[in-house]
């Protein structure tokens, strides 16, 4: 039996969580549950799954990670304010199954450090499908990664084209179901340079070595390719269960949490390069990923603001990457990466940013 910790709960990835403890219950027990805002939603979760400990905001979801004897800590949670969560799942030794990429990607190195080897289990779906086909060969092995995108919503448009987009549109996503921030991101493809910089710190694979294809149907989840030629890819239909209970349970598959591909219907799965130029988030997370230190914490801050910018009519969408890149370049690293140097840059980010939008819409 497994014990797991929620945080997030009330969110995309923690709601899911739930179907596939509920579907499993000899082989899972939820033990604690924190959510963001939603106390009634929290309140009825615990009810049903009879679980005492439980807490809302950050803070206090960094304090339950401390306090709940548990054998995983599944981090759910939206923003940057995963951190400190993170962090404490690290120190007190439990697995941590993270969906909450930005702690990673905000942290590096500070996150890194205090990992033990095959303590962090990805569950983002491309992670999770990288993890599976890493089993496929030594880490020696490797030629690189290659990240599948779904292009959004709006693959095939120019940039000019873009300029008219709303924010209904943006939510539109083609064939995943996820809160507004994670789905604009997908439509910017800003969440793919997340998950390239993720990548990068999970598998310890050069930047140059990593790659991102667009597959619109999201059937392959990404793909390695090794030194002979050979490349490895994990497909399944769309549906975050699958790797969240490789999640909670690494390496071992639950059955039944997900359906399989039909292989008697008649299916094309289609592949093409990502157009930097309509899309340009992508090299720019490069950039800032290599740059390492506070650049992915001023990254992803700028991205937050922006998108709130542009959810509420202060800025156009293809303002979200241009304010990203005006900020990231305006950037002054401080010397040392702690957790005080990181708060810092991310205030000084979002001041930034909230400046670049003030101009962009003057």
């Amino acid at each position: 039996m497994r014990r797991v910790l929620i945080l997030g709960s009330t969110g995309s990835i923690g709601t899911q969580a739930l179907d596939v403890i509920r579907a499993n219950p000899r082989r899972f027990e939820v033990v604690g549950l924190a959510a963001g805002t939603d106390r009634a939603q929290l309140e009825a979760q615990a009810a049903e799954f009879q679980v005492d400990d439980t807490a809302l905001g950050a803070v206090a979801a960094e304090q339950l990670v401390r306090d709940v004897e548990c054998d995983v800590v599944l981090n759910g949670i939206t923003g940057s304010v995963g951190l400190g969560p993170t962090l404490a799942a690290l120190e007190t030794g439990r697995t941590l199954a993270l969906a909450n990429k930005e702690s990673l990607i905000v942290g590096g190195d500070l996150v890194t450090a205090f990992a033990a080897p095959g303590q962090i289990v990805p569950v983002d779906s491309e992670h999770s499908a990288i993890a599976q086909a890493l089993r496929s060969g030594a880490r020696g092995e490797v030629r690189r990664l290659v990240l599948t995108a779904s292009g959004g919503p709006f693959r095939g448009r120019t940039r000019e084209s873009l300029a008219a987009v709303t924010p209904a549109e943006a939510l539109a996503h083609p064939t995943w179901d996820m809160g507004r921030m994670v789905t604009t991101n997908s439509a910017t493809l800003v969440n793919k340079g997340l998950e390239v910089i993720e990548a990068h710190l999970l598998f310890q694979v050069d930047y140059a070595d990593i790659d991102v294809v667009v597959h619109p149907q999201s059937i392959v989840h990404s793909m390695v390719e090794f030194v002979d030629g050979s490349t490895i890819a994990q497909a399944s239909p769309p549906d975050m269960r699958l790797p969240i209970s490789l999640g909670l349970d690494w390496p071992h598959r639950v059955s039944g949490v997900g359906r399989p591909l039909d292989w008697t219907t008649a299916t094309a799965w289609t592949f093409e390069p990502l157009d930097h130029a309509a899309f340009p988030s992508v090299r720019l997370a490069k950039r800032v990923g290599r740059a390492g230190g506070t650049y992915p914490a001023v990254f992803n801050a700028a991205n937050e603001q922006a998108v709130d910018a542009f959810h509420a009519g202060a800025l156009s969408f293809p303002g979200i990457v241009d304010v990203i890149e005006r900020v990231v370049d305006a950037h002054d690293p401080p010397p040392a990466l702690t957790r005080e140097s990181l708060a810092e840059a991310e205030t000084r980010a979002r001041d930034a940013a909230d400046r670049a939008i003030a101009a962009a819409s003057a």
